[in-house]
């Protein structure tokens, strides 16, 4: 099954409250597209970085709940007898939205981000206006060497009625590529300026 296909199914079955999320969800297709994306092509084990991808409604009606499913954060593992195959190429830090706010005198660990679903690899930052963009910004940590393809697909809504498409009736969806080096690049700090540069600080005085 492609990635279309796979998005599609898991949109539609979800992992429960399939009620609750179609809820006022109406069957109409919308006409979306990707603005932009940002994600560092070279990137190295232990050094955070950023992906981000602003989507844009481009029809007449306000979009029920814009949606965006990566599913390239993670492999498949192929040890026998493992408990669990999935291993992390990033480690989602906190995902799209804004983390909900603490208790006093707590400190929350890598916060999920208020776009959080229960569909897996999915977030959803709500309602979109006619011609309005919204933003998804994931904060990750490369946690595996090698080069890496993630596939992004936008949706128009978590219950699978609001279909995201393109102009021509195509899908909206991406690709990005990237690079993660096994070691993170030799840098220090430059004692006249105090800014990290690349390379190996000298010895020499």
């Amino acid at each position: 099954m492609g990635l279309l296909g796979a998005c599609a199914a898991l949109l539609a079955s979800g992992c429960g409250g399939g009620s609750e999320q179609n809820h006022g969800e109406v069957e109409r297709s919308y006409q979306m597209r990707i603005v932009s994306t940002s994600f560092p092509v070279k990137q190295s084990i232990a050094r955070p970085t950023k992906m981000s991808v602003e989507v844009r409604n481009e029809s007449s009606h306000v979009v029920p709940n814009v949606a965006v499913t990566v599913d390239s954060f993670s492999y498949v593992e192929k040890y026998a007898e493992l408990a669990a195959n999935k291993r992390p190429i990033w480690v989602v830090e906190e995902g799209p939205g804004t983390p909900a706010k603490l208790p006093v005198q707590s400190q929350a660990i890598s916060p999920p981000g208020g776009g959080q679903t229960a569909y897996i690899n999915t977030w959803a930052l709500g309602a979109l206006k006619a011609n309005a963009t919204r933003t998804f910004t994931w904060k990750v940590v490369p946690v595996k060497a090698g080069s890496y393809t993630v596939h992004l697909a936008v949706a128009a809504g978590l219950a699978g009625n609001a279909k995201a498409t393109l102009a021509n009736g195509g899908a909206v969806a991406r690709s990005l590529t990237a690079q993660i080096a096994p070691s993170p690049p030799l840098t220090h700090v430059d004692p006249k300026t105090g800014r990290v540069v690349p390379g190996q600080f000298s010895a020499q005085p």
